[in-house]
């Protein structure tokens, strides 16, 4: 897609998170008929937390076209009907040698819950060669408006999951095996709104780093990507009327990314033979914002 201005008319307010990708207009982007497919995941088992929508189903939808079997985690009783429509989308893509794809419920902020989806998953599929951790909730706000409850559940679902998931993942992942960690420009460049999802997203670079070096020996891999604005249900589930009319509109592109953008980036850290020489790093699909670090 080229630069230029594009605004998201105002949504029908989402009350609570996870939002929903079923209410909103435009519907986030999840493919393209421009993406050629080429084998790079045949043979694969991959699972993709927060794989119901927005980025999430973006990065299934690639994997399942480029052979892998895909599972995927949501929010029992507020993401069903996602979950439903990433099934049927993943059921068209799969190729024929791979296993039919599956969804499961999840409160990914507990450990135990993280060990039962994975067990789940090695019971299915019998291995877990890409973990991708992805799921994420924000709330706008100052410091003052933090409370201990909120903070805690913030960093349960956006760092706590990924390593709980990682922890019992890599039980089950051989050499060649790769994680995957989703964190944003907004560990890189900050955001006066998102304070405790901000921190949350440093603290995901930093675990990156820290777990690709614990892991090397293994043959596993470990990277990272750092979105800028996506229009994702996390956008519409947070931010008022005027925020999204403007939304991406502050980048060098002057727009919105859409998930379709952004999942390559997941599928060429999970292919060896794309990126057998990177671990620790962290790409940058953002819409041509600079950042260090």
């Amino acid at each position: 897609m080229a630069s230029g201005q594009q605004q998201f008319p105002p949504q029908n307010k989402q009350y609570s998170q996870p939002g929903k990708e079923n209410l909103m207009d435009p519907r986030p982007q999840f493919a393209t008929q421009d993406y050629t497919p080429s084998n790079k995941l045949q043979g694969k088992v991959a699972l993709v937390t927060g794989g119901d929508s927005g980025i999430g189903r973006a990065v299934c939808n690639y994997f399942a076209l480029e052979g892998a079997t895909v599972a995927f985690t949501y929010v029992k009783g507020q993401e069903d009907i996602d979950a439903e429509e990433t099934l049927e989308i993943l059921r068209k893509a799969k190729t024929p040698d791979a296993k039919d794809p599956m969804a499961t419920a999840a409160d990914l902020g507990f450990e135990e819950n993280c060990k039962r989806v994975v067990d789940e998953v090695v019971k299915a599929y019998g291995k877990i060669d890409v973990l991708v951790n992805n799921p994420a909730e924000q709330y706008e706000g100052s410091i003052e408006e933090i409370s201990e409850q909120r903070l805690e559940r913030v960093f349960r679902i956006n760092i706590f999951s990924h390593f709980y998931m990682s922890k019992y993942a890599l039980r089950h992942m051989k050499e060649g095996s790769s994680i995957i960690n989703t964190t944003s420009v907004n560990a890189y460049k900050g955001h006066p709104k998102l304070l405790d999802y901000t921190a949350t997203k440093g603290a995901i670079v930093a675990f990156t780093r820290a777990l690709a070096l614990q892991v090397l020996d293994k043959g596993i891999r470990v990277n990272g990507v750092a979105p800028g604005p996506i229009w994702t249900p996390l956008i519409a589930s947070t931010f008022t009327e005027e925020e999204i009319t403007q939304f991406g509109l502050d980048v060098s592109m002057k727009r919105a990314g859409q998930p379709f953008e952004v999942a390559p980036c997941y599928v060429f850290l999970a292919c060896n033979n794309c990126s057998s020489y990177i671990s620790g790093q962290v790409l940058h699909p953002n819409g041509c914002t600079i950042v260090n670090g």
